[in-house]
């Protein structure tokens, strides 16, 4: 019932090569297959991720591309994808998922921090980065999630000196970690719970993002305030 089925990606491997209203009205059944199958897939793996951590949101993106200010007018995304956000105002960050034929992929951290979240990330940073470089550096770690990734700033973010010892983590706009995985291991009958251990290997990094998004530099609770 977790399986990603070979009808899913037939489907999305039609899709790519009629992205129009037509062929997708003459194949809404079809669509509805696999859109079931992906459910179920969800379903699996929202109960395996709330094993090891409180899930507060968990939904399905829509099919259907947002085109008004897109050169791309192609109706219809490629793939199916969703994300899980973590419960609670103590724990930060979240888990994306992508289903697509040859471009699967997971994604997970902090893709769009609001000011004063990025503000407290690079002052957490600027004070202390080895924290987070030990976690970085962790050979495990290293291995599952490769490098931090995300939109950079070209010199310095605005307050700090261009000629930090930490300029290379604080230049980050975006903390993200990515994974992705071959179309052999998506249909495969264990999948969901091959990305679920890849997310319980993602969790050092965001109980760090957690403490400091939580916590002033002195260590005091900044939920208490609110």
């Amino acid at each position: 019932m977790s399986v990603i089925k070979k009808s899913t990606f037939n489907f999305l491997h039609k899709l790519a090569r009629n992205n129009n209203k037509d062929w997708f009205a003459e194949n809404k059944s079809v669509y509805q297959e696999a859109l079931d199958n992906i459910k179920l897939f969800k379903a699996a793996l929202e109960e395996e991720v709330n094993k090891h951590d409180l899930i507060d949101k968990a939904k399905i993106f829509r099919i259907y591309r947002d085109v008004r200010f897109s050169k791309d007018k192609t109706p219809y995304k490629q793939s199916f994808s969703g994300s899980f956000s973590r419960g609670s105002s103590a724990l930060r960050g979240g888990y994306y998922w992508q289903i697509q034929p040859g471009n699967t992929m997971a994604a997970v951290g902090f893709f769009n921090p609001n000011p004063a979240d990025l503000k407290l990330i690079r002052t957490h940073i600027a004070a202390e980065d080895k924290p987070l470089r030990k976690i970085l550096k962790n050979k495990n770690f290293a291995k599952m999630w490769g490098e931090m990734e995300g939109n950079q700033v070209k010199t310095a973010p605005k307050g700090f000196n261009k000629d930090h010892h930490a300029i290379d983590l604080l230049r980050f706009k975006q903390y993200l970690f990515t994974i992705r995985f071959d179309d052999e291991e998506v249909l495969s009958p264990d999948f969901y719970k091959k990305l679920n251990h890849a997310f319980i290997g993602i969790r050092p990094y965001f109980d760090y993002m957690s403490e400091i998004l939580t916590h002033d530099l002195n260590g005091v609770s900044l939920l208490a305030e609110k």
